[in-house]
């Protein structure tokens, strides 16, 4: 690198013209102010100046006054629900559901409702924000079918018939019609007769409206308008939410879409695309229930069976930035069979890894492994996440980057999913001696069912604004129903000592959960250069509150990465713990034990602690691999809501289980129902992508899709593997380049 003193002059000019520039555009280090990299395309903000921090906990303390109102960055989680169902949805309605949106928003802000079987109801505290997300298939038409039936079904008018006599009827015959209709849905043989007419869809999708702006309340309850597009691939399960940001006088503009329009996700996102066209407004999408899909909802080829490319990459990252990882129907993190060194993964997998929604279609057999690892890696959030890092590597963006969020999918048209009060999915399944015995099809059991879960939102204010500018960045995570406070930050250069300061110094040195880490700190410009830092993660959880949650047992740290073969792996890192137990030679923190009484559903409730919190730095890392990285959040095990029912029914449990166990249609094993748990948190994954040369490109594949004005980054070519030589000839050669005066 022989260089005369003229063009060293220059380059330093060069880097420092960068520099200072950059320093006016950029600001400071705040890592939420960085270029973004080819395939990121992250809302980025400015910070502002962070002022000084009274002697007061901010960490998680809602009342405590920390922060000055010009700093943007959130002070407190608001907690909801983004997937719940009332009698605007067929299958809830046919199943026994008669409560509508405004009894669901009544119960959501804390108020007592009577449930359908005529017993009076109250959540133990109010929720923040409710979305709820009526089926767009039959939006309504529940009510016709119940009140009116439909006389012009021709050929299907016998089967019409008899659902109504079924559902009139009510109790187990009704749960059969439910069932029947959802299973006549999802193979698409639903009569055509039973769906709304035009007129009659506008209708009720303005009375949806309606209830949600009668209850919105903006700064104490948010009652976000949203819906749910069911597709049904045979059975496959590959359902969105649509969850809007703005007010009826947008969302009425353009009635939701439907699957009688299309089954596939791409045309969802052309309507989506379209609403924001027409209507000036955003939406985003969050799908759910992968762990029913049977490889479809994560699959590496589009609806047509084509390879997916760089543009459905970016299409999928923009308007599904959230993914629903846990409900009723099972939690979709991981499954043992696809993470078999993860002590944690077979939490609520049982019933839902056997086939698809109606079970119409089987998972492979346990006896062909390979086959169900290969399915399961396409349902499962963790393995979709791997699989996204060689995505983006190939195609130049990531088709699934997303956060992790929990919710209900209730379909009683109420959010609740506390253990010692389980409600049931539908009306059908309210507690009874015999509803975690009852059979749901082959292989799948009532007691498959989980009291699950709820979305955790960094929002800066109680608004549906802040809330959906919160879901699309990111910053949000799920739990299976407990409302833990979790923070998650990643940086370079995060200390113990930043713990006392933990959301100020998160925001002003690092970056939080769903964002990207920023580039490594400048290295010292001599050579050979230094060895790149190894990234630094800040994260702090508190138990819920005394009145209603467990103490906490554990963080991890998931990290997932892509090696230079184009294979992925994943490791569980223990961070933090209660309880001074020492890790294994292989960093395993052992388990905490199991102090819940099956015969009173009690625990020892000084086991664990209410808070965690560490700095972990990954000493493994290599800055050449994409990574992402995400915490989990373990309790102590308690009473799951099945333990409940068997304290609660006692001897009619026992019996119960018994009667189902020697019927011979019924093939159940009692003793492989549980009766604890250890629920959990999932943030929203920080990812790193290896930094990159910027270079002049006028390759327009190259800028990201858009959906609102961000600072426009610097171009940039995939990383490629070089000599230090090489890389800082490189470095000259376009210094040399902008700064020229030729």
């Amino acid at each position: 690198m022989n260089r005369t003193i003229s063009q060293v002059q220059r380059l330093l000019a060069g880097l420092c013209t960068l520099l200072f520039v950059g320093s006016i555009f950029l600001g400071g280090n705040s890592a939420l102010a960085t270029p973004s990299i080819p395939g990121e395309y992250d809302f980025i903000f400015r910070k502002e100046a962070s002022p000084s921090v009274p002697e007061v906990d901010c960490r998680f303390d809602p009342n405590a006054k920390c922060y000055s109102p010009n700093v943007k960055h959130p002070q407190d989680v608001l907690w909801g629900d983004t997937h719940l169902h009332t009698i605007y949805s067929f299958d809830a309605g046919a199943d026994g559901t008669r409560l509508t949106p405004a009894e669901s928003y009544e119960f959501a802000k804390g108020n007592e409702v009577t449930i359908d079987a005529g017993q009076p109801v109250k959540l133990s505290r109010p929720l923040d924000f409710l979305v709820v997300t009526d089926h767009s298939d039959g939006l309504g038409a529940f009510g016709q079918f119940l009140y009116n039936l439909p006389t012009d079904c021709g050929s299907d008018q016998e089967q019409v018939n008899t659902w109504h006599e079924m559902v009139v009827a009510g109790g187990d015959e009704a749960s059969q019609a439910s069932s029947e209709i959802i299973a006549s849905f999802a193979q698409g043989n639903f009569p055509l007769c039973m769906f709304p007419s035009a007129e009659e869809f506008q209708t009720f999708w303005q009375e949806i409206i309606d209830a949600a702006e009668a209850y919105n309340d903006p700064g104490n309850f948010t009652a976000v308008i949203g819906y749910e597009w069911t597709s049904l691939l045979g059975g496959n399960n590959l359902h969105r939410n649509i969850i809007y940001r703005d007010n009826g006088d947008k969302a009425k503009q353009l009635v939701p879409y439907t699957t009688d329009q299309s089954t596939n996700p791409e045309y969802l996102w052309d309507w989506m695309q379209a609403y924001e066209d027409k209507t000036g407004g955003d939406v985003l999408a969050i799908p759910h229930n992968g762990n029913l899909s049977n490889g479809l909802m994560f699959a590496e080829i589009d609806h047509n069976g084509n390879p997916l490319t760089e543009d459905y990459a970016k299409q999928r990252q923009l308007w599904e930035p959230i993914y629903e990882v846990t409900q009723i129907k099972g939690t979709s993190e991981t499954h043992p069979e696809i993470s078999p060194d993860d002590d944690f993964a077979d939490f609520e997998v049982a019933g839902w890894d056997i086939g698809n929604l109606d079970l119409s279609f089987p998972k492979p057999p346990e006896t062909d492994p390979e086959a169900r690892q290969k399915m399961f890696e396409h349902e499962y959030a963790r393995p979709a996440l791997k699989n996204g890092l060689r995505l983006e590597d190939s195609l130049g963006a990531n088709p699934f980057k997303f956060g992790l969020a929990g919710a209900s999918d209730s379909h009683i048209a109420l959010s609740a999913v506390e253990e010692n009060s389980y409600m049931g999915k539908f009306v059908s399944e309210a507690p009874s001696a015999e509803r975690a015995a009852e059979d749901h099809g082959p292989g799948r059991f009532g007691w498959n069912y989980g009291a699950s879960g709820f979305m955790g939102v960094w929002a800066t204010e109680n608004t549906r604004k802040a809330l959906f500018d919160a879901m699309e960045r990111r910053e949000v995570y799920g739990t299976t129903g407990p409302r833990m406070r979790v923070r998650f930050f990643g940086g370079w250069n995060f200390t113990d000592s930043d713990l006392e300061d933990l959301a100020e110094e998160g925001y002003d040195k690092g970056v939080p959960m769903g964002s990207d880490l920023p580039p490594a700190p400048p290295v010292p410009l001599i050579y050979p250069a230094p060895p790149v830092p190894s990234p630094t993660f800040m994260v702090a959880a508190m138990k819920d509150s005394d009145s209603y949650g467990a103490n906490l047992d554990r963080i991890q740290i998931i990290k997932g990465w892509l090696n230079a073969d184009g294979t992925t792996e994943e490791e569980v890192y223990d961070v933090a713990w209660s309880g001074g137990r020492t890790p294994d030679a292989e960093g395993k923190v052992p388990a905490i034990e199991n102090t819940v009484d099956t015969e009173t559903a009690t625990w020892d409730t000084s086991s664990g602690t209410a808070y965690l919190e560490t700095v972990w730095t990954d000493t493994e890392f290599d800055p050449s691999q994409r990574a992402f990285y995400y915490a989990r959040v373990l309790e102590v095990p308690t009473p799951r809501w099945t333990g409940y029912d068997k304290a609660f029914y006692g001897d009619e449990w026992d019996a119960a289980c018994a009667a189902a166990e020697a019927d011979p249609e019924i093939d159940i094993d009692c003793d492989d129902i549980p009766l604890t748990l250890q629920e959990r948190a999932y943030t929203s994954p920080i990812w790193y992508s290896p930094a990159t040369v910027a270079m002049e490109s006028t390759s327009e594949s190259a800028q990201p899709i858009e959906k609102a004005i961000k600072p426009t980054p610097l171009s940039a070519q995939p990383i490629k593997n070089v000599a230090q030589e090489d890389f800082w000839e490189t470095i000259i050669q376009q210094v040399e380049k902008r700064y020229s005066t030729k």
